[in-house]
């Protein structure tokens, strides 16, 4: 008798603590539960995709097929980049690289606390690779409404039809490869999301004027900044808070959430209260858009 009581009161306890769990973290245990239904091996490729998507599948096959004339421009400002939302209005888009591999897999825990606690709208673009690091931590990301989950490529390299380099990293060398490291990364996050990405920035945000008239074909478009905020991760706290005190009507603030030993989290932290001061407000891209 004394151990069913012990049972008992076990179950009663746990159901009280499971109760009293925060919203987030009941939706985060949710899509936890979830993880194993999930076959990594079949997030790869994206045959699974255009079989489900026949209309972008048609879109895909006729890109593949088609020729496309040597691109003229490589950078960070080719023709086709996005990098300002055009408004009067005084919102900020603060984005969030989440870069994978040996540029990062790690998760600034206490960036994305402040931003949730601070009810900051906010675009992370993330990596396949920084995905599968880090599942458990993205579907929890992912069912937040403060945050939009955007494309951030494959492999993070640079969009190029003919190997550009950008930081010592060799870009895509073919429209075949272009359109693999979009998709690829695209199918998984619909695959485990739900959302189809809208928008694209790739590894080191360097691209050619081909490689995004490809991605604007495929229904997204390829968003960079006018805000340096971190500069890779490399920047001070006050580095970054100055970077983002420099924020005008509609900017796009590039930032990282996958250091966090940086001084991202702290510069954000500093900059955040003073731009509400000036009367800013922060969206998502989706939001900015509209």
């Amino acid at each position: 008798m004394r151990y069913v009581t012990l049972i008992l009161m076990t179950a009663i306890l746990f159901i009280l603590i499971f109760t009293s769990l925060s919203s987030p973290l009941k939706i985060y245990m949710e899509h936890s539960m979830k993880i194993e239904t999930v076959n990594r091996n079949e997030l790869s490729g994206i045959s699974r995709f255009t079989k489900q998507h026949s209309d972008l599948k048609k879109k895909v096959d006729s890109l593949t097929k088609s020729k496309f004339a040597e691109p003229t421009e490589w950078g960070e400002a080719v023709t086709g980049v996005i990098h300002k939302m055009t408004t009067e209005e005084k919102v900020v888009a603060l984005t969030f690289d989440a870069c994978g591999g040996e540029w990062g897999s790690g998760y600034d825990e206490a960036l994305i606390d402040y931003l949730i606690s601070e009810d900051i709208h906010a675009t992370l673009f993330i990596n396949s690779r920084w995905i599968d690091t880090n599942l458990e931590q993205f579907l929890y990301l992912a069912s937040l409404d403060q945050f939009q989950i955007e494309n951030h490529g494959t492999e993070h390299r640079p969009l190029s039809v003919n190997g550009g380099i950008a930081w010592g990293i060799k870009g895509t060398a073919s429209v075949e490869e272009v359109i693999s490291e979009v998709m690829t990364n695209y199918e998984k996050i619909l695959s485990l999301t739900g959302h189809a990405p809208r928008y694209f920035r790739s590894g080191t945000a360097y691209y050619d004027e081909v490689s995004v008239a490809i991605v604007e074909e495929m229904g997204m478009k390829v968003i960079n900044y006018d805000i340096l905020g971190d500069a890779g991760a490399t920047f001070s706290a006050s580095q970054v808070r100055d970077s983002l005190l420099r924020s005008q009507p509609g900017s796009i603030a590039l930032l990282h959430m996958n250091q966090p030993s940086k001084g991202t989290a702290e510069g954000v932290k500093m900059a955040v209260p003073l731009l509400k001061e000036q009367g800013f407000r922060f969206v998502t891209l989706n939001e900015g858009f509209q």
